[in-house]
């Protein structure tokens, strides 16, 4: 089993984007994530990552219909 959460580096590199994107994505809040320990170190639930993915992909299907893209 897989772990339930995800460090910024494992989005990063899941995504691959820079570690800036990756922290924007979170401070912008348009990846929910949570801040834990006594670093404050931010987590990304492995869910909230792949409801992510899937409202990128339904936006991207969308600009496409549109003719945007």
């Amino acid at each position: 089993m897989g772990s339930r959460f995800l460090s910024l580096a494992d989005v990063q590199e899941m995504l691959n984007i820079s570690a800036a994107q990756a922290y924007s994505l979170v401070r912008s809040g348009e990846l929910p994530a949570i801040q834990v320990g006594p670093k404050k170190v931010w987590r990304v639930e492995a869910a909230k990552l792949e409801e992510y993915i899937e409202q990128q992909y339904s936006r991207t299907r969308e600009r496409i219909a549109s003719g945007e893209l």
